[in-house]
């Protein structure tokens, strides 16, 4: 399990993250989603053990990450801009990480070319941006770390290549309990691929919860009432957006469902629909709920 109490860092006087907590499972997919400048880079580099805390704690199996060279071969961070030493081939940087893991498996590594196709002796800086990123995937994979913190990991890559690289991850969390934290703006890939998600917001946790749960408190439900009725809600209802599109309300609720149909049908809908959400939509009202700006948002 990967441990964050009351995390909290510094930068030139101001905080990137504050009092952050999370508890991250074994064998999980857990989704970091935030706007821009929430602190989720800065988050993963703290829990990679690239950056020092300034407050609070972060372990790994009950062990410290900063400057413990055991747990750090243990985990494998593909950053949003991978870095590669000049003038190296694929097959001089995949040497250099098989010193430093003892879990590299050259049998995988020559197994992946079959998928990523790319010459071995051919100069990564050489390589088109997504290219480049196929070869740090191909390595980390290789690699066989317990946990892989992704930040951004699929800017770059073309649909076919994103979809393998997914099975590819999630094979290794089914058949090795392989951790992965994730962080990606396109929340479509993160809702195919994660088991729990947390959203950060100006350095805070705004919410964590499993992606099953978080969906089942969250609805959309359309309404229309044959007089004028101005829906009130209550202590276990909340309505994070409304729109009167003609005579039929929109309203993003969160709730139990039970509890959003019993309360609503006290005033007698002449329609009522409770639609599903996707994780996008979530985010969207969730941040618009914490006063982040969104503008014409569609649904």
């Amino acid at each position: 399990m990967i441990q964050v109490n009351n995390l909290s860092k510094m930068f030139e006087g101001s905080e990137g993250i504050k009092e952050v907590s999370m508890a991250i499972q074994k064998g999980s997919i857990y989704g970091l989603l935030g706007s821009n400048g929430a602190g989720k880079t800065t988050l993963l580099r703290t829990i990679a053990g690239i950056l020092r805390q300034d407050h609070g704690s972060i372990t790994v199996e009950g062990q410290s990450v900063f400057e413990n060279d055991t747990i750090k071969r243990k985990l494998f961070f593909i950053p949003d801009s991978p870095y590669f030493f000049s003038q190296y081939t694929v097959r001089q940087m995949a040497n250099f990480y098989s010193t430093f893991y003892p879990t590299w498996s050259e049998e995988r590594f020559q197994n992946l070319k079959a998928v990523f196709e790319i010459d071995l002796n051919k100069k990564i800086q050489k390589l088109s941006k997504g290219m480049q990123r196929q070869v740090i995937f191909w390595i980390a994979l290789s690699s066989m770390p317990e946990i892989l913190i992704l930040d951004e990991p699929f800017d770059g890559l073309d649909p076919v290549m994103r979809k393998k690289i997914r099975n590819l991850l999630i094979q290794d969390v089914a058949d090795r309990k392989m951790t992965i934290i994730v962080s990606s703006h396109n929340l479509r890939e993160v809702e195919d691929i994660c088991d729990s998600v947390g959203i950060l917001h100006k350095g805070q946790v705004l919410l964590e919860k499993d992606l099953d749960d978080l969906k089942s408190d969250i609805h959309k439900i359309q309404i229309a009432f044959k007089d004028h009725h101005e829906i009130e809600m209550t202590n276990d209802i909340t309505i994070l957006y409304r729109e009167k599109r003609g005579s039929v309300l929109l309203l993003i609720v969160r709730g139990k469902e039970e509890a959003i149909y019993k309360h609503l049908q006290t005033y007698n809908p002449v329609i009522f629909d409770m639609l599903p959400l996707t994780l996008e939509e979530i985010f969207i009202y969730e941040m618009g709920d914490v006063g982040y700006a969104i503008q014409n948002v569609l649904v």
